[in-house]
């Protein structure tokens, strides 16, 4: 196994140390190589090292590299190297994360590290904390908390009765909301189409000049980083608005939410401790290995009657804080561990300097196309830029061009009906040199065009 185990752990330094050097975007001849992969399984198994080797023979060429701190085409971070380790670790150790008595490790792992992040994020401390998959498991989980407290204070026992028959509940989203908020209100049983949709500024927030009246039984899901803008809702606001009924306020912050990590991007969610329920990703500006989403819920007791599962065979009685009590899944692998890493490593200054140095990241952008005569469409608050080069082919074929050319790799969005480009800068290795780097090759192109 040490032998087998090491050719592993070659390939993938190897590729860590390389990815960074090469081009972003999988070239078509790696694609084309994928088909080496594809053939029926044979009577006969092959040795572990050949397993292995064709693994990173064909399926390396033709990862996309995005961790590369000049992927700016999604939210999505690069992964700590103490983390990559970590999960090393955690993958040796293959824990299933669900009872504190047969997993104690793993499960002190979540529970410092949960502690740890809701003094950083300046969230009501005796809040629960969900590992999940990501912001979509994470909202999924959040929201379900929330249907349960909303229908327990109206009489009803949605866990035991359902939805056939019960209450009306008013559900209040922004227009800009992600489409993972409606996938999760659908498998929630309220429906993508059941919503009342709040108007927008600007720059994507809910102008509360629309806001509804609020009825009794209502969910409200705000969002804290509108994903083109990397607005706020006005989430303390709306918390003041709906007190004295029956409602629960939500905050889908799947990368906003760590700005309350920095004490100069913390305005933006002012008032973000009165609401319910938040979820994010530490897979994006924590920078942890996929897959890793959190939900935080105030209401312990309405996450744990949404969440938890009893068997004659499971050991809780006298249980400390059990894992499975808060997330959809039984058996998980212990995310905890990334995410503890991660934080212990950085501090709080570290999580805090990640952040602004990303913010400043985007920012530089946002004036180097400013001052090349390009139009930046979104105040640039945040971590995202949006900027347009003219007609909708025009920016089209900018963005085909530099991701072909592979230097760095943008996205396309369509922001307030126009599409433009999109740059998310959420990774721990960026910084002003790859900001002006991939800049003049965005120029250089942009100018050719």
């Amino acid at each position: 196994m040490k032998d087998l185990y090491q050719q592993a752990f070659t390939h993938a330094t190897n590729f860590i140390k390389e990815a960074n050097h090469q081009a972003i975007q999988v070239n078509e001849n790696a694609r084309e190589n994928l088909q080496n992969l594809d053939f029926e399984l044979p009577e006969q198994g092959v040795s572990a090292t050949e397993v292995i080797n064709e693994l990173h023979q064909w399926v390396s060429p033709a990862t996309m590299k995005m961790g590369s701190p000049r992927f700016f085409g999604f939210v999505i971070g690069g992964a700590y190297p103490v983390s990559v380790a970590s999960n090393w670790l955690g993958t040796a150790w293959d824990q299933n994360t669900g009872l504190e008595k047969t997993t104690p490790g793993v499960a002190m792992l979540e529970k410092v590290s949960a502690k740890w992040m809701l003094k950083l994020l300046g969230l009501p401390e005796d809040s629960a904390t969900a590992f999940v998959t990501g912001a979509t498991v994470a909202n999924f989980t959040a929201l379900a908390a929330a249907r349960n407290q909303v229908f327990s204070r109206a009489g009803w026992d949605v866990e035991s009765d359902g939805l056939i028959g019960a209450p009306d509940v008013q559900i209040i989203i922004s227009e800009e909301s992600h489409p993972t908020v409606y996938k999760s209100l659908a498998m929630l049983g309220f429906g993508r189409n059941r919503v009342t949709k709040v108007p927008t500024d600007e720059q994507g927030r809910m102008d509360l000049k629309y806001f509804p009246d609020v009825a009794e039984n209502s969910i409200i899901i705000t969002q804290a980083g509108n994903i083109n803008s990397g607005a706020f809702d006005p989430i303390g606001d709306i918390c003041e608005r709906v007190k004295g009924k029956n409602t629960w306020v939500h905050v889908d912050g799947a990368f906003g939410l760590w700005a309350m990590a920095s004490t100069q991007y913390k305005h933006l969610g002012q008032g973000i401790e009165q609401a319910d329920s938040w979820a994010t990703d530490a897979h994006k500006w924590l920078n942890v290995p996929y897959d890793s989403g959190l939900a935080f819920v105030k209401n312990q007791h309405a996450l744990k009657a949404a969440m938890a599962i009893k068997a004659s065979y499971l050991p809780t009685e006298d249980a400390g804080r059990n894992p499975s009590d808060y997330t959809p899944e039984l058996s998980r692998r212990a995310r905890g561990i990334d995410v503890y890493a991660v934080l212990r490593h950085l501090g709080r200054q570290g999580v805090a300097e990640l952040v602004e140095r990303c913010c400043a990241c985007a920012k530089r952008f946002a004036d180097l196309f400013s001052e090349a005569g390009y139009e930046v469409l979104n105040e640039v608050i945040l971590n995202q830029v949006v900027v347009c080069f003219g007609s909708e082919e025009k920016n089209l074929q900018i963005m085909d061009a530099v991701q072909k050319e592979g230097t760095c790799w943008v996205g396309q969005t369509i922001w307030k009906d126009r599409l433009a480009m999109r740059i998310s800068v959420s990774n721990w290795q960026t910084d002003f040199a790859a900001v002006d780097e991939s800049f003049a090759v965005i120029k250089n192109i942009a100018k050719s065009m």
